[in-house]
């Protein structure tokens, strides 16, 4: 298993999830997840214990996921995100030039509030690097709320299309940057960083200033 481990304790292990990959499978049942992968691993290391997710990154997001070993610490951590108690941070490059450096997108998804902070950290020609703490937990919020503000993710097929932009990437540019929150069991407080996923990396490589 090649997949990073940035943070392991006797309750939780925190990944670098790759981007392309399922958390879990979609009703077409797939069987090759990163929950599977996991589980796998643990088999064929004779461990005791099987990984459950604690919330959901989407097929194109890399980044930083949180599993718990066992069902009842599972639980616990998924209330924890449940009451908002998780602060997290990504990285995103959006289409076009932001009218303002920072904000909060303030905007109903599937009738329920929903708000996402943002901050500009960067410029390029066609784009926009941004720092997002998704302030309430919708399904795809991030990319929602991007789209509705007339500024989609680069590389976004699901909500917007991708013929309307001369900008292309290979996937959505997502990347789960941070995690910080009190571990459910030690009550200490955690603060875990991924750094940004190598294609990211190299796109920003390839579109200098």
């Amino acid at each position: 298993m090649n997949i990073p481990i940035l943070y392991e304790d006797d309750w939780l292990v925190i990944l670098d999830k790759p981007a392309g990959l399922l958390v879990i499978p979609t009703p077409k049942k797939e069987k090759r997840t990163l929950t599977s992968i996991l589980n796998q691993y643990c088999e064929e290391k004779n461990l005791n214990y099987r990984l459950h997710p604690c919330h959901r990154l989407d097929r194109e997001t890399s980044g930083l996921i949180v599993f718990a070993k066992g069902k009842s610490v599972q639980e616990k951590m998924m209330q924890t995100f449940f009451k908002k108690e998780v602060k997290k941070t990504y990285i995103a490059l959006v289409h076009g030039s932001l009218k303002d450096d920072q904000g909060i997108i303030k905007a109903n998804i599937e009738a329920k509030v929903a708000q996402t902070q943002y901050r500009v950290i960067g410029k390029r020609k066609d784009f926009a690097i941004l720092e997002v703490s998704p302030l309430t937990g919708r399904k795809n919020q991030i990319r929602i709320h991007f789209k509705n503000i007339g500024h989609p993710l680069v590389g976004e097929t699901r909500f917007a299309f991708r013929k309307d932009f001369a900008l292309k990437a290979k996937r959505t540019c997502l990347h789960a940057l941070s995690l910080e929150f009190l571990h459910p069991i030690t009550k200490k407080t955690l603060k875990i960083e991924a750094k940004l996923a190598v294609d990211l990396e190299e796109f920003l490589k390839a579109h200098p200033k």
